[in-house]
């Protein structure tokens, strides 16, 4: 009787051996299939993290994740202001193709565009290829809260802002779960009480985490803050208070600024590093760190310091801010965690933007792209596999009251076009990363081969064209 059991867990390994073997090459079981959390800020500078310098504002837990992870030192946003370039990670594609290429009035019916809703998303492709999908905070892209509300979009749940205007305010009235719009009895926006929606967030993405069973899932974690208004409970600023910091006095108005400005700000980005380290722990916890990636980074630039007399210093060495197509208003803090798969403490100079996230994404969880896109993945960086390709140039678009610009980069040189007067700016972003010196008078050949491809690198778009808008 023994011999006869032995024989047959031996035919029962040689079987499953075999289904092993005959899976195709390179497909993906669900249990290989990682997780996937990003985080992304709203109007957090590339300078306001510790890892790129940041003295005053502390961030221990955005600084560990990239001492465990891999940091990009060239990673663009989708645009310098936020709905473009979320639609841009959604979508994979840059603003010279994009549906979205400007926030809700810019359009040139004054009326917002959202996407088109037949665009595959990165929550489709994701929930397709077997993830369980989720989005907390600021989806602010269905200002006409039809198609393109996150429920129809590819996520299962969604918990959150549809639309720009109510993710003004830290204390809103309303808030919608799924596709109900719910109200929070215990708030007053106006009075700036009740349950700060940054809690409310952390609770529900630390919810979802614990939610999930064999599945693997995809967390898309979008705080507000530290967009404004700049608003936090008192008991968050008590690190900075005693520091003595000079006042810059915030006035109240649309939005309900605290009087403090620097220590409101500086207690809102280390709220939001505490709670990116609660969700890591959460992470811990259940058993699933091990098998997650982990991406934060920033929406687009800063909005709050003073670029003419510097506090944070918060674009780092880069010239411009939020609304920029300088390095300040598009160049993001960017890292990604992996354990096993990211080497610890790895730089890459690697060139990509928001639209290359679809792309990657896709490929680590092994899922399919059915529409074309303008994005890359970026995935043999992350893990030091096959050849990484690269883009033959990066281009945004940008149309508020400063514009039309436009920006194209190509490696270490980058080309600024102001439409409205026909000026050219020709930077070497290698040497100049602060954009001081124009060199489209040194370098003619250089300013003509980018000034050819920026002419072929958009499509017109009946309420984005190239016209001035006030």
């Amino acid at each position: 009787m023994k011999s006869i059991i032995q024989v047959v867990r031996y035919a029962l390994v040689l079987l499953a051996v075999f289904a092993v073997s005959c899976k195709k090459a390179g497909e993906t079981t669900p249990q290989q299939q990682p997780n996937i959390v990003f985080i992304i800020a709203d109007d957090l500078g590339w300078g306001d993290v510790g890892y790129n310098g940041q003295e005053k504002i502390k961030t221990p837990n955005i600084d560990r994740l990239a001492k465990e992870g891999m940091i990009f030192n060239q990673m663009y946003a989708g645009s310098p202001v936020c709905g473009p370039s979320r639609a841009s990670i959604m979508t994979g594609v840059h603003t010279g193709h994009g549906t979205v290429r400007g926030n809700p009035r810019w359009s040139l019916s004054g009326k917002p565009v959202d996407f088109d809703p037949h665009e595959e998303t990165l929550g489709e492709v994701l929930q397709k290829a077997g993830y369980t999908t989720a989005v907390v905070g600021k989806w602010g892209l269905a200002e006409n809260l039809g198609a393109t509300v996150p429920i129809k979009q590819g996520f299962d749940y969604f918990y959150g802002f549809n639309q720009h205007l109510p993710a003004h305010n830290y204390y809103p009235e309303q808030i919608w779960e799924n596709d109900s719009l719910f109200t929070l009895p215990q708030n007053n926006t106006m009075e700036k009480k009740g349950e700060y929606v940054q809690e409310l967030f952390t609770q529900k993405a630390i919810d979802f985490v614990e939610r999930q069973q064999d599945d693997p899932f995809f967390l898309y974690l979008a705080f507000t803050t530290p967009h404004f208004e700049l608003t936090i409970p008192d008991h968050y600023k008590e690190p900075y208070d005693s520091l003595n910091w000079p006042l810059r006095k915030m006035i109240p108005g649309h939005y309900r600024h605290d009087e403090n400005g620097h220590v409101t700000y500086a207690a809102m980005v280390s709220k939001m590093d505490a709670d990116i380290g609660r969700l890591v722990e959460t992470l811990k916890n259940k058993g699933v760190y091990e098998n997650t990636l982990i991406i934060f980074t920033s929406d687009n630039g800063h909005e709050y310091d003073n670029v003419r007399d510097e506090f944070f210093n918060s674009n780092g060495p880069f010239r411009g801010m939020k609304r920029d197509l300088y390095e300040g208003g598009i160049h993001m803090p960017f890292v990604a965690v992996w354990p096993g798969k990211i080497n610890p403490g790895s730089v890459t100079e690697h060139q990509g933007a928001f639209w290359d996230l679809k792309a990657t994404l896709a490929e680590v969880a092994g899922a399919e792209i059915t529409q074309e896109t303008d994005g890359i993945s970026f995935l043999p960086t992350l893990t030091g596999g096959a050849e990484q390709a690269k883009h033959d140039y990066l281009y945004w678009e940008f149309n508020e009251h400063r514009g039309p610009v436009q920006a194209l980069a190509k490696q270490e040189w980058k080309l600024v076009h102001f439409v409205e007067t026909g000026t050219f700016e020709l930077y070497n972003l290698e040497q100049d990363p602060s954009e001081q010196e124009d060199l489209a008078g040194q370098f003619p050949e250089q300013l003509q081969a980018l000034k050819t491809l920026l002419g072929g690198a958009r499509t017109e778009h009946p309420e984005f064209p190239l016209s001035r808008r006030e």
